[in-house]
């Protein structure tokens, strides 16, 4: 159950996010409804599983108000309203966040607790630590909207295609950002701890394969493919780099309940 609650907070996060940063009149308003929907009915069914579940430490109003901001916002959205429905997004992303870096915090600790107290007090391990629910919400997030984004031109074909560059862009940043964070906590997790088991070894290299690596060969194909432009095809890539994406950052998940540090 914690595993979703990160997962979830972190999606909605960089979701929201995400719309937030082309709101604008180059993208129809439809887009922003329909997807603030999405997040409305993810934290409406993660609220449900948060009051059945109350050994978790997270307090499922979180996802109630997050659910709620969602629903007032596609309804402003609807009507077109776009400074306040970007205002309404920010605020998404603010709940949203919140619900990352605490679900993040009461996520299962090494299982060497010496070793994960050593580490604490470093400020290396401890930025790490606060930026890795961050940089995972944002790949998460800027992924999944730029493959909504793609879809929706099948709607409005018309459509300026710099909004989804954009998102692109936003994308690679991001891979990269996902990158460093995760290095920094493999390299403090063979200082601290040693080298990591065989088993590790494996988990850890289907998240960097997978979450990583592959996610960043879709940012350059689907950046090219749009300079054709074919925003079909770019759509197609980025299914492919949705569903990669989603196993690295749940495999990174994996990976952090048996590690005081992001890999």
């Amino acid at each position: 159950m914690l595993i979703l609650a990160q997962f979830l907070f972190r999606l909605s996060f960089g979701l929201a996010g995400s719309m937030a940063a082309i709101a604008h009149e180059k993208v129809t308003f439809g887009f922003f409804q329909k997807h603030l929907w999405v997040i409305m009915g993810m934290h409406t069914l993660l609220a449900v599983a948060l009051f059945g579940s109350p050994t978790i430490s997270v307090s499922p109003w979180l996802a109630v108000a997050s659910a709620g901001l969602a629903y007032v916002g596609s309804v402003i959205w609807l009507y077109d309203a776009r400074r306040l429905g970007t205002l309404l997004l920010l605020a998404v992303v603010g709940v949203t966040c919140l619900g990352a870096i605490l679900t993040a915090q009461v996520a299962p600790s090494s299982p060497n607790p010496a070793i994960a107290n050593a580490a604490e007090g470093h400020p290396l391990a401890s930025a790490l630590r606060g930026a890795d629910p961050i940089t995972g919400g944002l790949l998460l997030g800027t992924t999944i909207a730029a493959m909504f984004l793609g879809h929706w031109y099948l709607n409005t074909p018309t459509m300026a295609i710099a909004p989804l560059e954009r998102l692109v862009i936003l994308m690679g940043v991001s891979v990269g950002l996902r990158a460093v964070n995760a290095a920094g906590g493999l390299a403090c997790y063979w200082m601290w701890i040693g080298p990591p088991s065989t088993t590790t070894l494996c988990f850890v290299a289907l998240r960097w394969l997978a979450g990583l690596v592959g996610a960043g060969v879709v940012v350059v194909m689907t950046w090219h493919t749009l300079k054709i432009p074919n925003t079909q095809s770019a759509t197609g890539i980025l299914y492919v780099g949705v569903i990669v994406t989603f196993l690295g950052e749940l495999t990174a998940q994996l990976l952090r309940s048996e590690s005081p540090f992001p890999l």
